[in-house]
């Protein structure tokens, strides 16, 4: 489904995998940069790859597939610097890659054994989030918060911090969101507000939510806006890196609107043929934001065969590493559903878990026999 308006976007590398100048952003990487984000695109998109063929086989009860998605999230990801925090919605799994996170500690909660076990400060890489849009307002909250802890405007680099909230082009339908965009440019709120346009909530094309293109709202809340080719890698990083700068120095929220393309299902639950066309799918396949990149450093001569000879090798050892990871972890304990629903366990629910484990308990006498 086509945009309702058309505006140019900024970009830095072609399909084809050539440089393209911009007269306001730049990526100021050298070839060897390149090679490693080309890495981490590749890396991700196998995380992918296993984790949709682990959930067809039964081994997760559902994954969101980033595919397609792998510059927007590498990109922004890479343009972080280690004080700044991330607020994820689901499908950030590029981006965990980028905080550290182990992919597996992802796969935990797509199989149900946790809801979440990496630690978010550890990372700065807050937990995932399915509440449409709710993470905005949380985006927003701890930026304002660190903008009161004095980590904002300073000039020490090593200190001054900035937030990143990631969120889908549906989720600009919610009112979260536009909450979250009314207090942090109110508040000033060193906050980067990073939407991933891949065209369709679900079953709903973009040209359903909205009549301009996204990152024009920015415009109505009083903090600017930019549309970056969301399947260009380098330029995703170039306007990243200047809205965060913009966010640590003290200039306030910018909203990024990647306009890219969920080239797979919504969720592994999802059928998308039932409502877009399968040359619509092609016609993007052809914008693929690995082969933009593989083609540049070809074309260069950066690097050589054995590049990609090992970086596969490496994307074949992870997909094994997790493989075996998902089928080692222990089923979770049904009791346990009680757990964590306070900070301090209330008596009700206390005399509820005892009650349903008393229960388990004669299901499984009963099973036994």
């Amino acid at each position: 489904m086509a945009d309702p308006v058309d505006p140019p976007l900024v970009q830095l590398l072609s399909p084809e995998g050539e440089r393209v100048e911009h007269p306001d952003y730049h990526f100021d990487g050298d070839d060897d940069t390149i090679a490693s984000l080309y890495r981490d695109l590749v890396l991700t998109r196998r995380i992918d790859t296993e984790a949709t063929a682990l959930q067809r086989h039964g081994e997760l009860g559902i994954w969101a597939s980033l595919l397609g998605q792998e510059a927007a999230q590498i990109g922004s990801g890479r343009a972080l610097a280690p004080q700044d925090y991330a607020f994820p919605t689901y499908r950030e799994h590029g981006v965990a890659w980028c905080r550290e996170v182990d992919p597996i500690a992802l796969l935990r909660l797509f199989r149900g054994t946790d809801q979440g076990t990496w630690d978010p400060d550890e990372h700065n890489f807050g937990l995932y989030t399915i509440v449409i849009g709710a993470q905005t307002l949380h985006a927003t909250g701890y930026a304002m918060g660190i903008q009161r802890d004095g980590a904002v405007g300073t000039g020490e680099p090593g200190r001054d911090a900035a937030v990143v909230a990631y969120f889908g082009d549906g989720a600009t339908s919610q009112g979260d969101v536009n909450e979250a965009f009314i207090y942090a440019a109110v508040m000033n709120a060193p906050v980067v507000f990073f939407c991933q346009n891949n065209q369709w909530a679900i079953s709903e094309p973009t040209s359903r939510q909205t009549r301009v293109p996204l990152y024009q709202r920015a415009a109505g809340f009083g903090f600017p806006g930019v549309r970056v080719d969301g399947n260009d890698v380098l330029a995703v990083h170039a306007v990243t890196q200047e809205a965060l700068q913009r966010a640590r120095e003290g200039s306030g929220p910018t909203l990024i609107e990647a306009f890219t393309y969920r080239m797979g299902a919504h969720t592994t639950t999802d059928d998308p043929t039932r409502y877009r066309l399968s040359d619509e799918v092609e016609r993007w396949r052809l914008r693929d934001p690995l082969e933009r990149v593989r083609a540049y450093l070809r074309r260069i001569n950066a690097v050589d065969d054995q590049f990609f000879s090992d970086i596969e090798e490496e994307a074949d050892a992870l997909g094994e590493r997790l493989r075996a990871d998902v089928r080692a972890l222990p089923d979770p304990d049904p009791v346990d559903l009680f757990a964590n629903v306070f900070v301090e366990q209330t008596a009700e629910i206390a005399a509820e878990q005892e009650e349903f484990r008393s229960w388990t308990e004669t299901f499984e006498t009963e099973v036994a026999r």
